[in-house]
Formats: C-alpha cells, sequence, structure tokens
C-alpha cells in the first residue's frame, strides 16, 4: 500500500500551488514557511483596549517580524508574508511590501498602528477573505452572491485584475455584471422619463421666476395642485372632442350648412385652448431651445398648425378669387381643396397628446424605444420572408392560366398577409406546390410573430408598473395635501367653537 504523505493545511487542501518537490509539507514546515491556514493569522480587532493591557504593552518590548505584514482590513487582522505580496508588485499590498519609504506606504493605506505594525484598510472585511485567499493561491474566487459593482471596486482599490479569477468564474460574474448596468441604464432613462423637462428649482433667480413656476406646474405637474389636475383632464377633454368633431365631419349627415357650422365652432374652441396650452408651455420653459427640441413640444406644434394654415389658405384662396378668371379659379380651388384635405388629416396627430397623461402610452412609447433593436430584427425576418415566399409562390405560379402571381412583386402583398397570419383570401394558390409553399409561410410566420411577444409584454408590462407607481405616488401626495387643508380647517372650526366669546 502506497504511503500517504501529510494533508496540507491551507484554505484549499485540493488545490495545487507551485512545485512542492513531489510532497507536501509537514505540520512543522508549514509553520515555520508560512502558516496561511492558521486561526492565529486572522484575528478580530477592537480599537477599544483596556488601559491595563495598554499598560502591559508598553512594558514589554515590541517584537517586530520583517518577513510578516500586518494588515487590518475593517477591524480584521490578517498576516501576509512580504514574500508573497512581492510576487504582484503592481497591487496595492505588494507597493505596501516592496516601498522601504514610510512616506509612500501611508499614502497607500488608511491608518498605521505604530504599536503593533499594523496597515489599516476602512474597507469590507468579508470580500478581503477573497483577496486574502487569492495572495494564498493565485486564484481569485468570485462568488454568485457578490454585489457585481460592489466586488469590481473592492478589488479594483486593492489592483487586483479579474483576469486572475478562473475563466467559467469570469464569464458569469461578467454576464451578470453586464445584466445589473443595463437594469442601471434603464432605470436612469425610466427616471428621466418620469420627470419632467424642467423642474420647479430652475426658475430661481430668473425673470419673473414666482409666475413662471406657477404655470409650469399648472401645466406640466398635474399633481402639485388640484387646478393643475383640472387643466390636465381638460386637455384630454378637448383631444378627445376634436377626434370626434374630425370624426363626424366625414359623416354625410353632417355635410350640411348647419353640421358644418358646429364643426366649425369645435374647431375654433379646440384650436384656441391647445393654442393657449403651447403658449403657456412656451412661457413657463426655463430653457427655448429645449423646449422646442422636445418631443411633446413637437406634438402640442402639430396639433395646432392646421388651424391656421387652413385659414391661411382660405384667406389666400379669397383673394385669389378677385383677380383670376372663373377657369382658373376652379383649378385653383380644386388643387387648394387637396391640400386643405391633406392638412386636416394631420389633426389625427392631436392623439398624440394624450401620451402625456396616459400612463399605457408613455410605457408602450418607452418600449419601443428600449426594444427597437428586437423590432428592427422583426422586422428585418418579415421582409426576408416576403421576398422568399413571393420568389418560391411565383415561380411554381406564373405558368398557371389566370394566375395572380404574374410578377414577383405581385405577390409581395400575397406572402405579408400569409405571413401576418391574417389570411384575406383574395390571392390564393392553385397548384399543390404553391399550397405547400403557403403552408410553409404561415408556418414561418406563426413562428415569427410569437418570438417577439413575450420580450416586448415583459418589458412592457414592467414599464407599466413602475410608471403606475409613481403616479399613484404623486397622486397620494397631493391627496395628503388636501386632507392637510381639510384637517386644519376642521382644526380651527373646532377652536372658534371652543372659544366662549364665539357664543357670545
Amino acid at each position: 500500500m502506497r504511503h500517504l504523505g501529510p494533508r496540507r493545511a491551507s484554505l484549499s487542501a485540493s488545490l495545487k500551488i507551485g512545485h512542492h518537490q513531489g510532497r507536501c509539507r509537514t505540520p512543522e514546515e508549514e509553520e515555520a514557511h508560512i502558516p496561511f491556514a492558521q486561526d492565529s493569522l486572522v484575528k478580530q480587532w477592537n480599537s477599544m483596549h483596556n488601559v491595563a493591557d495598554r499598560s502591559q504593552e508598553s512594558e514589554t518590548p515590541i517584537q517586530r517580524n520583517k518577513y510578516l505584514l500586518n494588515i487590518n482590513v475593517g477591524g480584521k487582522l490578517f498576516q501576509i508574508a512580504c514574500k508573497v505580496l512581492a510576487q504582484y508588485p503592481i497591487t496595492r499590498l505588494g507597493k505596501l511590501a516592496l516601498y522601504t519609504d514610510p512616506a509612500k506606504k501611508l499614502q497607500l493605506c488608511d491608518d498605521y498602528l505604530v504599536q503593533k505594525n499594523e496597515y489599516f484598510f476602512d474597507r469590507d472585511p468579508s470580500i478581503f477573505h477573497y483577496i486574502f485567499h487569492f495572495y494564498r493561491s493565485g486564484v481569485l474566487w468570485v462568488m454568485d452572491e457578490m454585489c457585481p459593482s460592489n466586488f469590481v471596486e473592492e478589488i479594483e482599490y486593492w489592483g487586483i485584475h479579474l483576469k486572475y479569477s478562473q475563466r467559467c468564474c469570469r464569464i458569469l460574474f461578467e454576464e451578470k455584471q453586464d445584466e445589473l448596468n443595463e437594469y442601471l441604464k434603464i432605470e436612469k432613462e425610466l427616471e428621466a422619463e418620469l420627470e419632467p423637462l424642467d423642474s420647479g428649482t430652475q426658475f430661481d433667480g430668473q425673470f419673473l421666476g414666482g409666475f413662471r413656476k406657477m404655470i409650469w406646474n399648472l401645466i406640466e405637474n398635474p399633481y402639485s395642485s388640484v387646478p393643475a389636475k383640472i387643466i390636465a383632464v381638460m386637455s384630454s377633454f378637448f383631444v378627445l372632442i376634436s377626434i370626434v368633431g374630425m370624426t363626424l365631419s366625414t359623416v354625410e349627415e353632417m355635410k350640411n350648412k348647419t353640421g358644418k357650422m358646429w364643426m366649425e365652432q369645435m374647431e375654433t374652441i379646440c384650436a384656441i385652448f391647445f393654442t393657449s396650452e403651447y403658449l403657456m408651455r412656451l412661457i413657463s420653459s426655463s430653457s427655448f431651445k429645449n423646449f422646442l427640441r422636445a418631443a411633446f413640444s413637437a406634438i402640442d406644434l402639430v396639433a395646432i398648425l392646421p388651424f391656421y394654415i387652413q385659414l391661411l389658405f382660405e384667406n389666400l384662396d379669397e383673394a385669389d378669387t378677385l383677380y383670376h378668371e372663373e377657369l382658373h379659379k376652379v383649378e385653383n380651388v380644386s388643387k387648394l381643396g387637396k391640400v386643405l384635405k391633406l392638412i386636416k388629416l394631420m389633426r389625427i396627430f392631436r392623439i398624440l397628446k394624450l401620451a402625456r397623461h396616459s400612463t399605457g402610452l408613455r410605457a408602450f412609447s418607452f418600449t419601443m424605444r428600449q426594444c427597437y433593436q428586437q423590432v428592427c430584427c422583426l422586422l428585418l425576418f418579415i421582409a426576408m420572408g416576403v421576398f422568399t415566399f413571393s420568389a418560391l409562390i411565383h415561380s411554381v405560379e406564373h405558368d398557371v392560366p389566370g394566375t395572380d402571381f404574374t410578377s414577383i412583386p405581385c405577390a409581395w402583398w400575397w406572402a405579408a398577409v400569409s405571413l401576418s397570419t391574417v389570411g384575406y383570401g383574395d390571392t390564393v394558390p392553385d397548384t399543390i406546390l404553391g399550397r405547400l409553399v403557403a403552408f410553409v409561410c404561415i408556418s414561418f410566420g406563426i413562428i415569427l410573430n410569437g418570438m417577439p411577444i413575450s420580450i416586448l409584454y415583459n418589458k412592457f408590462s414592467d414599464y407599466y408598473a413602475k410608471l403606475k407607481a409613481h403616479e399613484l405616488s404623486q397622486s397620494h401626495q397631493l391627496s395628503r395635501r388636501m386632507h392637510l387643508k381639510e384637517r386644519v380647517m376642521r382644526k380651527l372650526s373646532e377652536c372658534w367653537r371652543a372659544d366662549p366669546h364665539y357664543h357670545h
């Protein structure tokens, strides 16, 4: 039977480190060399000592070991050999072991205890255990329960690179770190989405700052007061009235003289309200440049431009009738009518104003911005499917008499409808091969449509929940302020009633 040597006392007994000439050291040799695994080298430290102990220590001569470095990390004492630290000269402790100038050593640590020759570091002792193990074994261990940001900050402080860790641990750690960075990035963008364009503090020291701040709270912060909430509700109400009016104007029964007059009056009232709202936002903006670059400002401008452009063209039309002949006037009215129809159609963009006060629309917009890569990839797959299956269906159906697949562009509509699994039935293949191609196209469309749904839905639900929580917190603050006023008035009325002079 083979004689087994004594097991090496270390934090990782099964890990082979260095060359030990084919055998492990005995406990006596291990202790004489550097007893890393001994409990005596990791000691609890307390800055408050007994006075009697201090007097005894002062009488006892201090024995300094020049081969060991006493490291105090957050109250725990570690002893590491200078020879081991010197193997990593670019690290903080490696420099501490190699420097001979005391001033340079003090720059590397937070404090130095002369009585015990201890270098104090105000860092996390739980993470330093892994740093201590790294110097002992040469391998940096990464645990899953650690915070990636905190761990990276600690190892950067000690001057240790992540490349000293195992490859499997490093890959998992980097994936977790990327996920955390992406999460923090989305949280930051979501906070920017929740915050308005300006803040109330930006009006301090500006011209008419108090007045502009009051207008800003009325227009941009619906949870600041009850009138601000009323204005927000009125804005949504006028948007809906405008859309309903535009819809009813296309009904045949509303095209008479009375119906047109009512529609014009309704459009005028909505335009006046939208113009007043836009001017109030412009006045209360702290930065004119940022106001023009904002998306909601562009939507507000598009909401009021059609009305004024329509008035301008109508006035030009009346001026032209005075100077043109009858034939030219008819042609001019025909061209002008097409332009006015296009301008009136721009009023449909007023519905985008609801996104200012609609949590669902804001969450949908934020989801599309965050998932634009997935959406673009989906559109690319749809385009590839349309071109591929339209070419296939044309190649197998173009010889059939009376076919609708006369060319590949004519088959694009069929391929797009089949990929979306709508299937209007206006264009269908006649041959067996054509139906087989149609079956493959529909199957590919089902798989393609099901891929991004889970991703988009999960992100939309997450963003919507966060936006809704922020909205509820703002509404609770407003309700608390309203209840505070009620309580104050109730207390004042009770005081008046308790006053004897009140009864007289």
